[in-house]
């Protein structure tokens, strides 16, 4: 007689990782949305006569609005970072969020899908940092030019420094796509809702 199956168990998330994604989304959608906006005021490419963006994907109403918008949202997405950073320092979760050399083995050796699952998903986890900082960098460089000079020059002119940071965002949105993707694939749907609520 065959015994029944035990029910998968549930993956259980720590506070800390469920109010840090849920700001992150909800920061991100904002920034996205009045960036878009910042964006129409004054395209990247082409000048006014560029690309536009219809109005319903964006916030703020206005070049000002959307400014005010992308900030504050910028304000609330650095400092949940911060916040994350010191708290996954004190937790010690860093030692199993980001690369390592057994992930770059794992790649190389592996034949067990969930172990490259798990090292794919180390190595976009960590390739998300410098990419977050490069924003964060050009966006002040943008919001105070006259206070941080010195960002404005690291990418040669203001135009430069624009578009770097206007190419940050389809690498964010990625990330969030791929990052979503490896998490169903690791541990499904329960394991994604689990990083919410």
């Amino acid at each position: 007689m065959n015994s029944p199956a035990k029910p998968r168990k549930l993956p259980i998330q720590a506070i800390g990782a469920k109010i840090f994604h849920s700001v992150n989304i909800i920061s991100l959608f904002l920034m996205l949305t009045s960036g878009l906006q910042i964006y129409n005021a004054n395209p990247v490419f082409g000048g006014r006569a560029g690309l536009q963006i219809p109005p319903i994907f964006t916030l703020g109403a206005w070049l000002a609005g959307g400014r005010h918008w992308h900030f504050a949202a910028m304000w609330i997405f650095s400092l949940n970072l911060l916040w994350y950073g010191i708290y996954i320092l004190i937790t010690r979760r860093w030692q199993h969020r980001f690369v390592g050399i057994n992930d770059i083995k794992a790649l190389q050796k592996t034949q067990n899908p969930q172990r490259l699952t798990y090292a794919w998903h180390r190595i976009i986890y960590t390739s998300i940092i410098p990419i977050l900082l490069l924003a964060i960098l050009t966006g002040i460089g943008m919001y105070k030019p006259a206070q941080f000079p010195w960002i404005v020059d690291m990418f040669g002119d203001w135009q430069a420094l624009r578009i770097v940071h206007f190419a940050s965002v389809p690498l964010v949105i990625i990330f969030v796509i791929i990052h979503w993707r490896l998490g169903q694939k690791a541990g499904g749907e329960k394991l994604t809702e689990s990083m919410f609520w």
